[in-house]
């Protein structure tokens, strides 16, 4: 059974954060405090982009949960005021999540084609972009969980459709049904109603081991 190491114990059941998300989180604030003046600073969003698309080819949305600044961010500073409330079925839901990254990269195309020869305005357009899904980000775990914003992330989305069933969760026998582990997933998902199939479906899991270290009965697990 594979477990988180370093994992911080905070109030509330919310989403259990290993310590290398607070640095992670910390790089994502320093992005968008000096990103406006020093443009280059935004090549940071497609790094991190890159990074979680190629991730999802092997383990999912593995990166998405554990190494994304932003999503760090909503699992450690941001979620002692995110809110606890279901997050609405139509943000979860496919039609919603395309139109709205063919809508942000559209977005992106089009003002990089401004000045397509300059880097540094490339940079401040990753940089404008970050600045206005975070702050979008910020209202939507407001309003609801600390990571809704990760349910309609376009790069969330990019992942779940190329990797989302990979190295999925496995639930043992032992499962007793109690809840704990929905109670602690960032993604609100529903675990224990999969205790029967042996593994979870969830093509959304992020994979960050909240559940796994919830579980009291040692139920959870990762493919080795």
């Amino acid at each position: 059974m594979e477990h988180m190491d370093g994992a911080i114990s905070l109030p509330f059941q919310k989403p259990v954060a290993a310590t290398h998300r607070w640095a992670l989180a910390l790089i994502m604030i320093l992005t968008i405090a000096v990103g406006w003046r020093y443009p280059l600073v935004g090549f940071v969003v497609p790094a991190a982009m890159a990074a979680s698309i190629a991730g999802s080819f092997f383990r999912g949305r593995y990166v998405c949960g554990n190494f994304c600044p932003r999503g760090s961010f909503f699992d450690t500073l941001f979620r002692l005021v995110g809110g606890p409330r279901d997050v609405p079925a139509f943000l979860r839901g496919a039609a919603f999540r395309w139109t709205f990254l063919a809508l942000l990269m559209g977005f992106l195309g089009w003002q990089i084609s401004r000045n397509p020869a300059d880097p540094a305005h490339w940079g401040f357009v990753f940089w404008m972009a970050c600045a206005l899904t975070t702050g979008i980000g910020i209202v939507l775990g407001l309003a609801f969980r600390a990571r809704t914003w990760c349910l309609v992330c376009p790069v969330g989305t990019m992942s779940n459709a190329i990797g989302g069933g990979n190295w999925q969760m496995t639930i043992a026998e032992s499962c007793v049904g109690c809840g704990s582990c929905e109670r602690h997933c960032p993604m609100g998902l529903t675990i224990a109603a999969h205790r029967q199939d042996g593994t979870l479906p969830h093509r959304d899991c992020l994979k960050c081991s909240s559940c796994v270290d919830a579980c009291p009965k040692d139920a959870l697990g990762w493919p080795s």
